[in-house]
């Protein structure tokens, strides 16, 4: 009981020393032990990485996800322990609205047909960038989340300890200008002594810690290519999903309707006409097939709904024409002997 009582005082009474000597050093009453110029320039550099890691976290995570409401659900699971539900990002719920209003529409028409295949892409688009926020999670934001958490944290932990020493070693060296009698002075400059060497001690450890701020830059390096990298490649997916898509919607032959009318001095509307891009094709005489029709290559299986339709096998190769009247989503197909409507959203022109 009597020891810990003992050291209680004495820590009581070091920590009134460091105290006094700090406050008397704010007034300019005492001296102040000056570190070395190499370990003050490695404590700002220290501070900085601090800094600009914490800033660029957080707008990493701002661009990879940029709802914030969504970053702090996110940020309570992660404090939890537990995993975030899973949720459609944006061209995912974009996808879905396309392909479920293409369904409505109908995979038969060039809308519904063009609907769907831009959900599907929107999709595929959605589920790239996934990948790519997943991978920049884990090998940039999770080495730098890594830094500030372990190497930092034991550098400030370091850095706390070196000023407490630096204190201890300031405080003995005013008792030893304040001590008079002899034995004062012994005492003072052994504990002067023992100061400067546990300082010493704690300055080394603190500078070695700090010098490996430039083996943390060397990993953030590395970690600034893999974010790179994955954004190369997220860009060039998206890209070539979008090139794709295009390819396949400048395949349709569509219609381009001006549905706008204009008020006639009488009273009187007149629409512009309706021109199908597929009147380019021959045109069969009397509702036959025109023996100049052009090729086309069927892009999906389809199954004709009555006798005045043609089934089709995706891949296969036909003949195809226009007729005066059709509606111009269709076509009239020819495979041998066989002639039938067929819905041109299902075809790709050849030539």
């Amino acid at each position: 009981m009597d020891f810990n009582v003992k050291r209680l005082a004495a820590d009581a009474g070091t920590f009134l020393s460091r105290a006094v000597q700090f406050t008397e050093e704010k007034f300019g009453q005492a001296e102040k032990t000056e570190l070395d110029a190499h370990l003050e320039n490695l404590l700002v550099r220290a501070e900085n990485t601090k800094l600009w890691t914490e800033r660029i976290m957080k707008q990493t995570e701002v661009l990879l996800q940029p709802n914030p409401n969504v970053r702090l659900e996110e940020f309570v699971y992660e404090k939890l322990e537990k995993k975030a539900p899973t949720r459609m990002n944006n061209h995912e719920l974009l996808g879905q609205t396309m392909i479920d209003s293409g369904s409505e529409f109908g995979p038969g028409t060039a809308y519904g047909n063009a609907l769907m295949k831009c959900g599907e892409t929107e999709k595929q688009i959605g589920g790239a960038e996934r990948e790519f926020i997943h991978g920049a999670a884990i090998n940039f934001l999770t080495p730098f989340r890594n830094f500030l958490e372990g190497d930092f944290k034991t550098i400030l932990k370091e850095r706390k300890l070196l000023q407490v020493k630096r204190l201890d070693l300031d405080a003995a060296k005013t008792r030893l200008k304040k001590a008079r009698m002899a034995d004062a002075r012994a005492a003072a400059e052994q504990e002067l002594r023992m100061t400067q060497s546990e300082f010493d001690r704690q300055a080394e450890i603190t500078r070695l810690l700090l010098e490996g701020i430039s083996s943390t830059h060397a990993h953030h390096l590395r970690c600034l290519n893999d974010l790179v990298e994955a954004q190369t490649t997220y860009y060039a997916q998206c890209y070539q999903y979008m090139v794709d898509l295009q390819k396949q919607l400048g395949s349709f032959p569509s219609s381009f309707t001006n549905n706008n009318q204009s008020a006639a001095s009488g009273g009187a509307s007149a629409s512009a006409p309706t021109i199908p891009v597929s009147a380019s094709l021959p045109s069969a005489g009397g509702g036959s097939t025109a023996s100049g029709g052009r090729r086309a290559r069927v892009l999906y299986d389809y199954d004709a709904a009555s006798s005045s339709e043609l089934s089709l096998l995706a891949d296969e190769v036909i003949t195809v024409s226009s007729v005066p009247g059709m509606d111009s989503d269709w076509l009239m197909g020819e495979r041998g002997n066989q002639k039938g409507k067929v819905p041109i959203t299902y075809l790709e022109l050849l030539n």
